[in-house]
């Protein structure tokens, strides 16, 4: 959003942009949409391919509780909560601070949650060749909490499950397991 554009909607709504409370909004709206969307100016092969390494590991890695802040695509309000990520290495393993990144990534895009959560599962299972993958995204929308139905304390859940995680119960069972869930 352009400081022009944010200083019409200022206007639009009744309000003047050059009052106290308003001078230099339309400057800070600007500079917030740049950091809410950065997302659409990087690339998630690039974010993890500086932070594959070779590791003799074939078992489950788990992220939990990795923050997530977006903006819903049909209202443009946050919504926000945790991401859970769990893989299975075949030899190659994630740095773990790219698998937030990675989140970061596709949420500072305007997004759906069941969208964001495909998204990262997705990106994570080719680079390193994983037996499978799982991601859960729960969060709350303020679209839900402040307009519309206007309830402050529910969480929408998403899961994305690839490879073994789909196809093994046991699997996608222990998974849950431990990030609290199952």
């Amino acid at each position: 959003m352009t400081e022009e554009l944010a200083r019409m909607v200022i206007e639009s709504i009744g309000e003047d942009p050059a009052r106290e409370g308003l001078r230099g909004t339309p400057e800070r709206v600007a500079r917030a949409w740049e950091s809410l969307t950065q997302g659409y100016r990087q690339d998630p092969g690039e974010i993890l391919g500086k932070a594959i390494f070779s590791e003799e590991c074939n078992q489950m890695i788990i992220v939990k509780d990795i923050e997530v802040y977006s903006m819903c695509e049909h209202h443009l309000l946050p919504f926000f909560g945790k991401c859970h990520i769990g893989y299975i290495a075949q030899g190659r393993v994630y740095g773990v601070s790219k698998l937030a990144r990675l989140v970061d990534c596709f949420a500072r895009r305007l997004q759906l949650q069941e969208r964001l959560t495909q998204q990262v599962a997705e990106s994570l299972m080719g680079p390193i060749g994983a037996e499978g993958v799982g991601v859960v995204v729960e969060a709350q929308h303020l679209c839900m909490m402040m307009r519309g139905v206007s309830k402050q304390n529910s969480v929408m859940v998403t899961s994305a499950v690839l490879g073994s995680f789909r196809s093994d119960p046991a699997v996608r069972g222990e998974f849950l397991k431990l990030i609290g869930q199952g």
